[in-house]
């Protein structure tokens, strides 16, 4: 893994100006936030230099405003949830460099905490303008960045500062950095991946990768049913990408020249109709879809057989739903593997790495987050990182 700073390199920082990148971009609802965890995710980074008697200046974008200022998308909506989780005053400053934050640095006293406007306001940060991040880095000392959701973006706030100021790894992109490379960087072997969701085109570039990182590519969701047709399946009504079956085939080629193994279902969950528990509900082989049904989950022998595959393994990297989890019952295999998954974990067995929206609600709705070794929820990032790409945000951390 690159080697980068963390809070540990810091000296005194009492007094010391600290540009914080952090991920505020916030689920709303009627003017008020719906959901703190990003906020929580960066409060022990924010604590800890607030602590150290650092004045903490916290940059975050919110929205996609496109360089205009926009009032609804103002991070002065944030103060009140970010004053809640933190359990201290923050100050909200109504711009990111100039006279107007050099003022707000000198009212600041040590350990005090500011928010600065909506980075997106401002056209250089999206095109990473290096005069930007020059006139934003004037009124610090040093740039911490807490920000891995943002980390696949070359932005002024997430790659630009790191060029300008002293630059360090807050604690949750060091906690995330320091789990993914646990997980695909230097992993214990056999390694296992879990990749759903609807589409295969969505997650082509993380396929091609994987193939050529681990011992057992488990595919599941809508994308197996393209692999299973690529194979000669009949999959009948199924959410399925004919036009990718070539492609497919040749993921598993390359999966087979290296040393690979890909699991598909071979029993399946099928229904005439996308509805909870509908009365055409039945399991079969794959080989037995009717030409009006849909595969909706994969079977309980097919979840009973992966799971024996996690217990051969010891890195586990989950991305996405084994079927259409929202809806009983096409949860079970997504839940069922997902337990097995948090039970070797708890037992010491496996290091699991989970990450993406869908893959976070569906670890939820089976009640097992919390046993997992490290949940991510970056979306993109976690992609990009899956697909084997630098993110310009942390290798500008190493530069």
């Amino acid at each position: 893994m690159t080697a980068f700073k963390t809070l540990d390199d810091l000296g005194d920082v009492t007094g010391k100006v600290a540009l914080v990148r952090v991920d505020l971009n916030l689920p709303m609802q009627d003017g008020a936030v719906t959901d703190d965890t990003r906020i929580r995710a960066a409060a022990p980074t924010i604590l800890e230099l607030s602590e150290k008697g650092a004045k903490v200046l916290l940059l975050a974008h919110f929205g996609r405003p496109k360089g205009e200022r926009v009032s609804t998308q103002s991070l002065s909506m944030v103060v009140g949830a970010v004053e809640k989780t933190l359990g201290k005053e923050v100050m909200f400053v109504p711009e990111i460099a100039g006279d107007v934050v050099k003022q707000a640095v000198g009212i600041l006293r040590a350990g005090d905490i500011a928010i600065l406007e909506n980075t997106r306001f401002w056209k250089g940060e999206e095109k990473n303008d290096p005069e930007l991040a020059k006139a934003i880095a004037a009124n610090a000392d040093f740039y911490v960045n807490d920000a891995f959701s943002a980390a696949h973006r070359a932005h002024a706030t997430t790659e630009g500062l790191a060029h300008v100021l002293p630059a360090y790894a807050g604690r949750s992109m060091q906690a995330e950095l320091e789990a993914l490379d646990k997980a695909l960087g230097a992993p214990e072997k056999p390694v296992a991946a879990v990749v759903g969701g609807a589409k295969v085109s969505s997650k082509l570039d993380v396929l091609k990768h994987l193939v050529t990182q681990v011992d057992h590519l488990i595919i599941g969701g809508g994308m197996a049913n393209t692999f299973l047709a690529a194979k000669g399946v009949d999959v009948g009504k199924s959410l399925c990408e004919h036009d990718l079956t070539d492609t497919a085939n040749a993921i598993l080629a390359t999966a087979d020249a290296s040393g690979c193994t890909v699991h598909l279902p071979y029993d399946v969950v099928v229904s005439k109709e996308f509805a909870a528990n509908p009365p055409s509900l039945r399991t079969c082989n794959v080989h037995e879809v009717a030409a009006d049904e849909m595969i909706l989950d994969a079977g309980p022998a097919a979840a009973e057989t992966l799971g024996d595959v996690l217990k051969t393994c010891r890195t586990l990297v989950w991305n996405g739903p084994l079927g259409a989890f929202e809806m009983a019952p096409f949860d079970a295999a997504t839940v069922a593997l997902a337990k097995t998954a948090a039970a070797l974990t708890a037992e010491g067995s496996l290091i699991s790495v989970a990450g993406g929206g869908d893959t976070v609600a569906a670890l939820n709705h089976a009640g097992v987050a919390q046993d997992f070794t490290y949940i991510s929820t970056a979306g993109g990032a976690f992609l990009e990182w899956m697909e084997g790409k630098e993110l310009p945000g942390v290798a500008a951390l190493s530069a």
